[in-house]
């Protein structure tokens, strides 16, 4: 098997689920095997994997179709740093904000996640991984980002939801501390540095 040419930041162009998963070997496994198999193929790889149930992953990509952007806070030693995540069909791609304000549409992405929709009719599972500039970005914040993905537009919760609403299509009532201030309810704001990891 052949990986598509890799682009310019070293990330891989094209990527296919038949590229990473033998297909023809999963078909008469269960979502659940499948979701450990990916689980277990990525727990020793430097990156970040998820296995999402169809409905949510539904709800989040039909959300992403009308609000295709977001910032996203990254918890760092001495407060937050910023990233802009925008959606192209089933890819989510991150630059930080400092870039974006520098560098415009020229940003380079520091953090891919991939969506593989394949087996979501049949199996029930949306399998997810990722790629990422290890200059920038480190697999645990990396991590960070991808939870705040399913936070943000996988919520069931309508004011945190509003929040993608109001930075697509009222940027100007947009407040960058409501993030800070709903990651810090959702527990996924900085970790208590006295449990020191």
């Amino acid at each position: 098997m052949v990986a598509g040419d890799a682009t310019s930041g070293g990330f891989t162009k094209n990527k296919t689920l038949g590229s990473i998963l033998n297909l023809e070997m999963i078909k008469d496994k269960t979502g659940e095997e499948i979701a450990e198999l990916w689980m277990k193929y990525y727990s020793t790889k430097d990156t970040v994997s998820a296995v999402i149930p169809t409905q949510i992953y539904e709800m989040i990509f039909s959300r992403s179709k009308s609000c295709p952007m977001f910032l996203y806070a990254l918890p760092q030693k001495e407060g937050y740093e910023f990233f802009v995540g925008q959606w192209s069909r089933h890819e989510l791609h991150f630059t930080s904000l400092i870039n974006v304000q520098t560098l415009g549409e020229n940003a380079p992405s520091q953090l891919i996640l991939y969506h593989y929709p394949d087996l979501k009719e049949e199996k029930g599972i949306v399998l997810m991984t990722a790629e990422m500039d290890p200059k920038f970005i480190t697999v645990h914040q990396a991590q960070c980002l991808a939870n705040q993905v399913q936070l943000f537009y996988g919520t069931q919760r309508r004011e945190t939801y509003r929040l993608v609403e109001v930075f697509n299509h009222h940027p100007a009532e947009f407040k960058h501390m409501s993030v800070i201030a709903e990651l810090e309810q959702s527990g996924l704001g900085p970790a208590n540095p006295s449990t020191g990891s």
